[in-house]
């Protein structure tokens, strides 16, 4: 079964469910692929820009007592770190639902390929290829769908989580050799 006729045996339930399919799967590519370059950018740089963030800060902090200075230099870096966190966890909600409503979307697709069959067995009294074959195969190809949807969002998931995680730690041991030095 060719794709034309796949599209020509398939319902607006059908049709409905292979658009939501696909774009989630367009959406999942690019998130996933923009987030992993941010991510990898950020990896490189995030120590640099929260160093250079403090020592431009710092001059501003040069008449405070040293506990005072502290404080503030503390503040100014965890205001920082979470704003790079915020940045770096852009998108990962989308990948995250997808990846978990994508093998439902496409187990409904397939029960719904299933009733078709059951249907075309009640009209016509046989249970024969003839019958069953184009549902059957829809139900197929919707489940393969699903999946085919859900396991590239979990790997991007993965892959951005724990480039995000080391970004993090980079910034965070930044941090707290910059508060070491602190004087």
């Amino acid at each position: 079964m060719d794709f034309a006729q796949y599209w020509q045996v398939t319902d607006a339930v059908s049709k409905t469910l292979f658009l939501i399919l696909i774009t989630l799967s367009l959406i999942s590519w690019v998130v996933g692929i923009s987030r992993i370059i941010y991510a990898k950018q950020k990896v490189d740089v995030v120590a640099d820009e929260l160093s250079d963030a403090i020592s431009q800060e710092m001059s501003g902090l040069s008449g405070l007592e040293f506990a005072q200075k502290k404080t503030a230099t503390e503040q100014f870096l965890l205001k920082h770190i979470a704003n790079h966190r915020f940045e770096l966890e852009k998108g990962l909600p989308i990948l995250g639902t997808t990846a978990a409503i994508a093998p439902f979307i496409g187990l409904f697709g397939t029960v719904w390929g299933i009733f078709h069959a059951l249907h075309a067995i009640g009209k016509s009294g046989q249970a024969g290829l003839a019958q069953v074959a184009a549902p059957v195969g829809e139900a197929l190809i919707m489940t393969g769908l699903g999946l085919g949807v859900a396991i590239p969002a979990v790997i991007f998931f993965n892959i951005i989580t724990r480039l995000n995680k080391k970004a993090l730690y980079l910034a965070n041991d930044t941090a707290h050799h910059i508060l070491a030095t602190v004087r």
